[in-house]
């Protein structure tokens, strides 16, 4: 054969497997009609009216950015509202936002890549990477006065899968149970949200020696599970987490925009925190460059050559972004050309994993850092069992429901009522849209 029948031979069969290949694999999201993937364009500009009664009356929701997709296309994108009130500079849909816990399921996929590629099992104790973990000791009695505790050995080791689910024992500083604030306070334990040039294992390797709240595998806690996580895809991939991210995820699925901290040209694109006072029943809106109204640090992103890469709360990203990665899942793994993970390894990490065990006593179930919706949570909202979520502390929410084909966002950094009342409508509503 000819080299010239040789390479026409090798195009034909290139042809042929792109003819093949599923539409969602090959492109990347792009806006569509809302009638070509069964939406009413009438009922989603409903949701436009609906989210400026938040932001642009008495800016009970400063600003908010929200994306529908189904089916790999964008149906809905919009922002409304204030990047900067006092600025009256007003939020476009690609400023940046701290996504906060949303940054969990990015190093969920980060695992999991390792997972698929045979490096790790998710039965594996945790101390087989990070020696310190190993023997825990699980709180017995705790001191109030002088935050000093007694302990007793765990039933058994931490598991990459009782991190994954948020089972190991592990809390939270700031937000996390007293005892656990304390605890972790007088060790130095961040929550996450760093501005200090400090380093994610020198903090993790701590954290291993500090007594768990309860056995591994007993109850569902709320924690910096996650955060270990970081630092063990630092030491099975031998690369700095934010690098292993950005090559592994962000550079194959065209995640631009999304980091730890931001570059300088990039700066003038995050959203500004807001909380809201309520004195004499009035509602005032008031931003926050240091701390919000947790007593948490906001101003994280804009430090020059950070170091603390959280797998549990650090990332900043925009809609579009997240919605490439969350496509990805929907796509059983893979994403503009690219595969990351295998269908099997996306079925685990939105399969129910906690068994009877439960976040935060609702009907719904966890998977591999993500919330599963049972039969029993899909009678609350339109969407379906089966659909997985999860939020960030500054208002962000997002969900994939694979069986209605739907990627949703709504993303502000103004938590609280008002916006978790307009989060809600806002997930009744997308659902209203859909004609079929």
């Amino acid at each position: 054969m000819t080299l010239h029948k040789k390479t026409t031979s090798r195009l034909l069969v290139l042809l042929l497997l792109l003819c093949a290949a599923p539409k969602a694999l090959l492109a990347q999201l792009e806006q569509v009609s809302p009638e070509s993937e069964g939406f009413s364009s009438e009922a989603l500009a409903r949701i436009d009216t609906m989210l400026r009664h938040y932001t642009d009356d008495d800016h009970r929701v400063a600003g908010v950015a929200a994306l529908v997709a189904r089916h790999g296309k964008i149906v809905y994108y919009t922002a409304a509202g204030y990047n900067d009130i006092a600025a009256h500079k007003l939020l476009k849909k690609d400023d940046i936002f701290r996504i906060a816990s949303q940054t969990k399921a990015v190093t969920g996929v980060a695992v999991m890549i390792l997972y698929n590629e045979g490096k790790i099992l998710l039965d594996d104790p945790i101390s087989k990477y990070i020696p310190e973990f190993t023997h825990p000791r699980v709180l017995s009695s705790f001191n109030e006065k002088d935050s000093s505790y007694t302990t007793e050995p765990a039933a058994r080791e931490i598991t990459i899968r009782d991190l994954l689910t948020h089972t190991s024992g592990i809390s939270y500083p700031v937000i996390g149970s007293k005892e656990a604030r304390a605890i972790y306070a007088k060790a130095g334990i961040p929550v996450g949200f760093e501005p200090r040039h400090i380093r994610l294992a020198d903090k993790m390797k701590i954290l291993g020696k500090l007594p768990l709240m309860h056995q591994p595998g007993a109850a569902f806690t709320y924690g910096l599970s996650i955060d270990v996580l970081g630092y063990l895809v630092e030491v099975v991939s031998g690369m700095p987490f934010n690098d292993f991210l950005r090559k592994r995820i962000f550079e194959p699925l065209g995640m631009k925009d999304t980091y730890f901290y931001l570059p300088l040209e990039k700066q003038s694109r995050l959203a500004k925190v807001y909380k809201t006072n309520y004195t004499g029943g009035k509602k005032e809106t008031v931003e926050d460059d240091a701390k919000d109204s947790a007593g948490i640090n906001v101003i994280y992103p804009l430090i020059k050559d950070g170091s603390y890469f959280s797998g549990g709360a650090g990332l900043c990203s925009t809609a579009h972004d997240y919605a490439a990665m969350l496509q990805m899942l929907e796509n059983g793994g893979s994403y503009n050309g690219h595969r990351l993970l295998s269908p099997s390894t996306v079925r685990l990490m939105t399969s129910n994993q906690i068994g009877d065990l439960g976040p935060g006593g609702g009907p719904d179930k966890f998977g591999l850092t993500m919330e599963v919706v049972t039969e029993k949570g899909s009678a609350q909202f339109p969407w379906n069992p089966g659909t997985y979520t999860w939020g960030g502390f500054w208002g962000s929410t997002f969900w994939a429901d694979p069986k209605a084909g739907i990627v949703a966002q709504i993303w502000t950094q103004h938590p609280g009522p008002d916006c978790s009342e307009m989060i809600n409508k806002f997930k009744v509503m997308v659902y209203s849209a859909m004609e079929k």
